[in-house]
């Protein structure tokens, strides 16, 4: 058996960030979103929705690649149901990325507007 049965898993965030340059844009965002929850003071059930949509946003992007590496590695022909694959999972996180932004304008808003007409 063997000693780390979580090294495909690391292996696998290791790669998605290393490989993918959204990745990490995505990883300097949640650096910065989580600085800010510290720096407002967020409630609880705020920090909840920000982890949810950091969480939501970081996944997506990992079966992206995922999807991206599998079907790359069927073929590298023009296939157009690859193709679509793609274009769903890229889609989803675009989706997934536009839902987080706007959670974080809900939940922020009104912590700058006290900060900036205070």
């Amino acid at each position: 058996m063997s000693k780390n049965i979580f090294k495909p898993a690391i292996d696998g965030i290791i790669f998605l960030f290393r490989s993918q340059r959204n990745a990490v844009i995505h990883l300097l965002v949640t650096f910065l979103v989580i600085v800010a929850g510290v720096y407002f003071d967020i409630t609880k059930v705020e920090w909840i929705a920000i982890l949810l949509c950091i969480g939501l946003v970081l996944v997506s992007e990992g079966m992206n690649t995922a999807i991206e590496q599998l079907g790359d590695a069927i073929t590298k022909d023009n296939n157009q149901s690859i193709k679509k694959a793609k274009d769903v999972a890229a889609g989803a996180v675009l989706m997934a990325a536009i839902i987080a932004a706007v959670a974080g304008f809900v939940i922020f808003t009104p912590y700058l507007i006290k900060i900036f007409f205070s």
